[in-house]
């Protein structure tokens, strides 16, 4: 517990001063054509932009709720940019003084100059990234099993994080489950993140109901629950019960055989926030060893970083979590940090195969930069 405390105050700390910087540039800048500018209301601005995502965890109408949530989803994105932008103009600027091609102070120009460059580029990013997020990408993938017990090709559609409840994300879910209907699933796996921490959030939970029931799959809709699908609020049995409504099977550390031809094994998370209502992820080991089957084994395991778990005896592991970083640069740190943030991957020829998808949806800041929204479609051999 003392180890979390620190994390949040360093996080808070971090974020707080990072924001300080941002606001002293921002008003630097908009002083150069608006010197009439009041500090004190700039700042009240700022505070409440910058802290509005905050302001959404508290027990508000939910009508303003949203608001503050979509102000500060957006604020997410705007503020990366305007931090990096104005970090590498500071850098130029400083650069610029050391070989003595700015002189100091420096010019009021070159500093306006710089900052318009900036809050440009930011602008046209954080665009860009809103209407990229529309556009959903088809990824193909052709998985050959060490198993002969598999009869016949078994066309498997892998969709994950789709975080209901977040920005714009029912609109896109409607969207989504279009583009999976065109590609005649045999098999549909979301892996995890389905919800957006807490199931109140939703805007239209009927719709989003007849959505998943909407989807035409020969052997059913399968999910796992990822780290925010824990039930923060302590919803997490109206989850459940939420899935099953709309057709979803939520496989809890349970396996399934599909059709007498493969065994789908659906995992809890391993770090849920809200905890899944007391329910424990088991010991990989003895639940694999449970399966009693020749089958394919398929393992929908939400976060990549537990696909070290898993041997020879599992054929395809299905996963999602990393977004593959949703918005540069993010793409780089998590590309550094998992054995395997995006795409196909195996270890060796006796490893299963992992697939990672960078999710149908998005979490926070509604926009994608360097990175899509995918639907992942596998043939299983």
């Amino acid at each position: 517990m003392p180890g979390i405390i620190f994390a949040v105050i360093l996080m808070l700390s971090f974020y707080t001063g990072t924001n300080f910087y941002v606001a002293k540039r921002v008003y630097q800048w908009l002083n150069f054509f608006l010197p009439a500018i009041n500090v004190k209301l700039f700042v009240i601005v700022f505070v409440c932009i910058a802290l509005s995502m905050f302001f959404g965890f508290l027990p508000i109408p939910s009508a303003i709720r949203r608001i503050l949530s979509w102000i500060g989803s957006y604020w997410i994105g705007v503020f990366v940019y305007l931090l990096l932008f104005f970090l590498l103009a500071d850098l130029f600027i400083l650069l610029g003084r050391l070989v003595k091609l700015i002189p100091g102070p420096v010019p009021g120009n070159i500093r306006f100059y710089t900052g318009l460059i900036v809050i440009i580029i930011t602008i046209c990013l954080v665009i860009y990234g809103r209407i990229h997020l529309g556009h959903i990408n088809n990824v193909s993938y052709n998985i050959q099993t060490n198993k002969s017990a598999l009869s016949g090709d078994m066309k498997i559609i892998l969709i994950s994080d789709l975080h209901l409840g977040a920005v714009n994300s029912e609109n896109n879910l409607s969207k989504i489950v279009h583009e999976v209907n065109k590609l005649k699933p045999d098999l549909v796996c979301i892996a995890g993140d389905i919800f957006n921490d807490d199931l109140n959030s939703l805007h239209n939970p009927s719709g989003v109901i007849d959505s998943f029931k909407s989807i035409n799959s020969k052997y059913g809709v399968y999910a796992c629950p990822g780290n925010h699908d824990g039930g923060r609020t302590g919803t997490v049995n109206e989850m459940i019960h939420f899935l099953a409504q709309g057709n979803v099977k939520l496989l809890t550390d349970e396996y399934t055989v599909i059709d007498n031809r493969l065994v789908l094994l659906g995992r809890l998370d391993s770090s849920p926030i809200g905890g899944f209502g007391g329910l424990k992820r088991k010991n990989t080991a003895e639940l694999v060893e449970s399966i009693k089957s020749n089958l394919p084994v398929v393992v929908m395991d939400h976060n990549p970083a537990n696909i070290t778990q898993y041997g020879s005896e599992i054929d395809l592991i299905l996963s999602g979590h990393t977004h593959k970083g949703q918005i540069f640069p993010a793409n780089l740190i998590t590309n550094a940090i998992f054995t395997v943030d995006y795409g196909h991957y195996q270890k060796d020829n006796a490893s299963p195969h992992v697939i990672v998808t960078s999710g149908a949806g998005i979490w926070g800041m509604p926009m994608r930069i360097a990175t899509n929204s995918e639907i992942v479609s596998i043939v299983l051999r």
